[in-house]
């Protein structure tokens, strides 16, 4: 399942225009990388062939990810059982037939915080560090009229192919690549997302760049990351773990980030959120059996990290490229 991602459906949806060329150089360079795998790519592979043949009778992106269809008890735990070997499951939530897919995350109160913002009708999409799909799926949702997320992970890449196989005609494609593997220059975007990511990066200015020739003129930059409180020659550098993670580098104050932002060349950069996240927004499920935020908060002061950092603030802001 996972070898037919129809990069030519995407071609065809798109037609003509700035994306073309990059489109047509993607089938050999997909195929490079499902040549290369993952070692747990089989048995993902196994789990998606488990899946029933079903076809939705209701499908709702809007206001939630929802699949509805009546199943009986067999086929419902079938279902079950194949979308549990997919874990973990970080993004979400999905209802998907009668199975609720609690996700670590409660990635849909972060889209509804972020979504109020933005008018996406119509508009051609690049999520960056798209996880599983679930915020491309509510992007649809919210009218947009194509969606492509870029992601290396390979789980998270099959959890996307799993509800695409209930979903094959709308708009939405995963690709296992990384922004760095995308052409310079591409200039074909109108909106473009980084939810989570920028702190991941050792160069944040380069990503912003980055991010920023992705997008057409005017298009619009959706950026969410972890800030800290301060002026805006703040920034939080971790001697070396953040909330137990590794790989996070650049923590700015907003007010820092509004400096990267104008600095990578955006204008009409706002503030559009910024919340503090909680235990209740980020923890373990029975799809996500792992430590979450509960374990990397000291229980004694909840607002300093187990490191004695600052607990995690997500900032969002939205700037327009020239």
């Amino acid at each position: 399942m996972i070898n037919t991602l129809n990069i030519e459906g995407l071609a065809n949806r798109l037609g003509e225009g700035p994306l073309e060329k990059w489109l047509a150089s993607l089938p050999p360079a997909i195929a490079a990388k499902l040549e290369k795998g993952h070692g747990d790519l089989a048995r993902w592979q196994t789990a998606l062939k488990t899946l029933p043949d079903l076809k939705p009778d209701s499908i709702v992106l809007k206001d939630r990810f929802c699949l509805e269809k009546p199943l009986d008890v067999e086929t419902q735990q079938t279902l079950k059982n194949a979308l549990l070997q997919l874990s973990p499951w970080r993004k979400g939530p999905f209802d998907v037939f009668g199975i609720h897919i609690d996700t670590e995350w409660r990635s849909d109160w972060k889209w509804e915080r972020v979504s109020k913002h933005l008018d996406l009708n119509n508009k051609v999409v690049l999520d960056v560090g798209c996880g599983n799909g679930y915020y491309a799926w509510r992007m649809v949702g919210a009218g947009a009229h194509t969606v492509i997320g870029i992601d290396p992970n390979w789980l998270f890449l099959c959890q996307f192919v799993a509800m695409k196989k209930y979903l094959p005609d709308l708009p939405v494609w995963s690709l296992p690549l990384t922004l760095e593997e995308l052409p310079s220059s591409l200039n074909g975007f109108d909106t473009v997302f980084s939810m989570g990511v920028l702190y991941h990066r050792r160069s944040p200015i380069d990503h912003l760049l980055a991010l920023k020739e992705c997008l057409r003129s005017s298009g619009e930059l959706v950026l969410e990351t972890l800030v800290v409180e301060g002026n805006e020659q703040t920034v939080l550098v971790p001697e070396d773990r953040y909330a137990q993670m590794r790989n996070v580098w650049f923590l700015p104050s907003p007010a820092a980030l509004e400096l990267w932002l104008r600095r990578a060349g955006f204008k009409n950069i706002r503030l559009a959120d910024i919340s503090r996240t909680s235990i209740q927004e980020q923890r373990s499920t029975e799809w996500m059996k792992f430590q979450s935020l509960p374990d990397f908060l000291d229980t004694t002061d909840m607002s300093r990290t187990i490191e004695g950092l600052p607990a995690p603030l997500r900032a969002t802001f939205i700037a327009e490229k020239p």
